[in-house]
Order: structure tokens, then sequence, then C-alpha cells
């Protein structure tokens, strides 16, 4: 079974990133499985970043329109907006462990879109933060991804299936004497 992954700014800007050929490959590989599988989260953090980011320094290879395009491609993975649910998360991951502020954002994110991993080049590889395992996407292989991460126990359902509603035995009344 596969979960949900979490996808950081940094592998989005490698994904479009010419001047690495080699990262490039990997992190478009990751997007693109992630896509196909609809497997893949963010937040509007992220999506903020990239456009950023991609239209700054990528600005001779990468356009306005391109960016956009890929920012509207990206909104379909219906991004986590910084809320106050993210916010109140965010704060309580900044006092257990201590990462900046933006870190604990992303990592809040990620944990309330119930993500097992996290692809980032920026936070340690193989930290786990409350359930959610942070991977660099360069040393972690596709193949190799579901044993980075644990997922929780399936829980049995306490509800009966779907079907036709079990018979049970009329019951005959008892006479009284």
């Amino acid at each position: 079974m596969t979960a949900l992954v979490f996808v950081d700014t940094n592998v989005l800007v490698y994904a479009r990133d010419p001047r690495d050929a080699t990262k490039r490959s990997i992190a478009a590989d990751w997007t693109r499985l992630l896509w196909n599988e609809e497997r893949g989260r963010t937040s509007v953090q992220v999506l903020n970043e990239y456009h950023d980011v991609v239209t700054r320094k990528l600005h001779k290879t990468v356009t306005r329109e391109d960016a956009w395009d890929d920012v509207q491609f990206f909104l379909s993975w219906d991004p986590q907006p910084i809320d106050s649910e993210v916010v109140t998360c965010a704060h309580d991951i900044e006092v257990r462990y201590r990462l900046s502020w933006w870190d604990c954002l992303l990592v809040a994110a990620a944990q309330i879109q119930h993500c097992a991993l996290l692809l980032s080049e920026d936070l340690q590889d193989g930290a786990d933060y409350g359930g959610v395992t942070v991977r660099s996407p360069f040393t972690l292989r596709i193949a190799e991804e579901s044993a980075a991460y644990t997922l929780p126990p399936r829980m049995l359902s306490r509800h009966r299936g779907r079907g036709r509603p079990r018979r049970t035995p009329a019951r005959t009344a008892t006479a009284s004497s």
C-alpha cells in the first residue's frame, strides 16, 4: 500500500531547472509518478514559493506564463491553505522540534493532509515529525518509496458491509398460561 506524499518547493523547482539534468530528471519522475497515482500533495505556501523562485532564478528558461501554468496544474492537487489549523499545528511542531517557522508550516500541511512522506531537500533526510517522514527525493529511489515510511494499521470497520440485510429467524409468540 502506498501513501500520500507531500512535495516541497525545491522538488518542483528542480523538475523545471535545466542546470542540473540529473536532479531535473529525478524530480520530474517523482512528480509524474505522484500525478499518475493521484498521491501528490502540496500547499499554497509551496506554490507561492515555486512561482517566486522560477520567475526570479529561472526566468531565462521559464516564462511567467509557464510558471503560472505550472501553478494552475498543481492547484489540481488541492493544496493545503495556510489557515488557523495549519498555523496552530505549526506552532506545536515548532515547540516540539525547533524547526524554522516556514518548515513547521510545511510539516503541518503534510500532517493535516495525512501524508506519510514529505519529499524535501531542505529538511533532515530520514527525520520523522509526528508520523511524517522526510526524505530527499535524490537519495530515495522511487522503487524504495514504500520502505521509507510506515503506514498506520488499517482499522476494521465496525459497520456491516453493504448488501442484503441479515435475516433473523421469526420469533413466535408464546402463550401465557
